[in-house]
């Protein structure tokens, strides 16, 4: 069964541009996006002229500069489109985060030439980038990681394997977190390699439990000769650039919990209006209200708190602690929400003729990206308790 489309949150929007553009994405979702996702996600294709599609709507470049070709948006206004679209399909939402995500190195910490000479393209629409930081033996500690770049006259001879890499073998170019020194953080540097680097494989996607439409793979790096002049910032600065990176990031995969958690949240509703159990819609039962109510309760406050973070941002004040805040309560807040969204359609919830048990397989992965939830516990509490 098609899902209704999505219905429209009110917000508190800085301007009157920033309405047009939620207008905009929500239009674009349900023409080009929620239509085909549970086709597309079943038989696992991925949906690269979607990402076109949003490009040449601008969709890809919102909060970068209007000097590099971005859409200099606020980061409060571009996670609401985030929302919208990971509410229509998660692959097309997430991979739009990660994308945005990929151009974080070189759009903060790149030379003015760098960014002259590359941004335009990457945030041009018509690229599509992906962010290479963990391993196959470094996930959560990514300050272990073992690829390393070797410098040999004026190229890096790069050489290792990156893990769980969002649009692995589909991306136009690559932030690369590499080893050019010593064992630790301080060892590690950042590169934008190009998708079509030689010496550069990716291996066949990872067969997964959900989001099949966006392809998740290991790149290979084997003897790959990528120039100098693409080290992004200075060598032994890539774990801060990995690290600013993620507190950007981690909102993105708020926002996209939020919107898949409003999805569920909108399909049990109108199920539950239209469901009638002993002569009235199964809605008027207190237990099945009060599970609506708590669904709703919690995206409301998983959304207030994204927001929250992004104004932060958007000030210039710190915000890390924040991020991971949002990020943890909102990633738990889709998983439970999906689960009782299955719950509230009961056996039609278990099948597929319905996509409330899509949205419960593709909320897993947001507790797991961007840092595992453990790994958010922990950066709080190291924020709550440094001296």
């Amino acid at each position: 069964m098609t899902p209704s489309p999505v219905k429209a949150v009110e917000r508190q929007l800085p301007s009157e541009e920033a309405r047009e553009l939620l207008s905009l994405t929500r239009d674009l979702v349900q023409r080009e996006l929620q239509p085909r996702a549970a086709e597309d996600e079943a038989a696992g294709r991925f949906p690269r002229e979607a990402f076109r599609t949003l490009g040449e709507a601008g969709l890809l470049s919102l909060p970068y500069d209007e000097k590099y070709g971005g859409g200099e948006q606020p980061y409060e206004v571009y996670l609401q489109v985030l929302e919208e679209l990971a509410s229509g399909w998660l692959a097309v939402g997430l991979g739009v985060s990660v994308h945005t995500l990929s151009c974080h190195a070189l759009a903060t910490f790149g030379s003015e030439e760098q960014r002259e000479k590359w941004l335009p393209g990457m945030l041009s629409g018509e690229q599509l980038g992906a962010y290479c930081l963990s391993e196959p033996q470094s996930g959560s500690d990514a300050a272990a990681l073992r690829t390393r770049a070797d410098l040999d006259g004026e190229e890096y001879v790069v050489n290792g394997t990156k893990a769980w890499i969002t649009h692995g073998g589909q991306a136009d170019f690559y932030s690369a977190l590499v080893r050019t020194g010593a064992e630790g953080p301080k060892g590690i540097s950042c590169l934008l390699v190009p998708g079509a680097q030689q010496g550069l494989s990716a291996a066949p996607p990872e067969h997964k439990m959900g989001m099949r439409s966006s392809p998740t793979a290991q790149l290979h790096f084997d003897g790959a000769r990528v120039p100098r002049e693409r080290l992004i910032g200075e060598e032994g600065q890539g774990f801060q650039i990995a690290l600013a990176a993620l507190d950007s990031g981690r909102l993105g995969i708020a926002a996209c919990a939020i919107g898949v958690a409003q999805a569920a949240l909108d399909l049990a509703v109108d199920y539950a209006r239209t469901r009638r159990q002993f002569g009235r819609p199964i809605a008027e039962f207190q237990g099945l209200s009060f599970m609506l109510a708590d669904m709703a309760t919690q995206i409301e406050a998983g959304r207030s708190l994204y927001l929250a973070a992004a104004r932060l941002r958007d000030a210039g004040r710190p915000f890390s602690k924040e991020a991971a805040m949002a990020k943890l309560f909102c990633t738990d807040a889709v998983m439970r929400v999906t689960t009782d969204a299955v719950q509230v359609l009961g056996g039609y919830g278990y099948t597929q003729d319905f996509p409330a048990e899509r949205y419960m397989r593709e909320a897993k992965v947001l507790q797991i990206v961007e840092g595992t939830n453990q790994i958010q516990r922990l950066v709080i509490g190291r924020h709550l308790t440094k001296g």
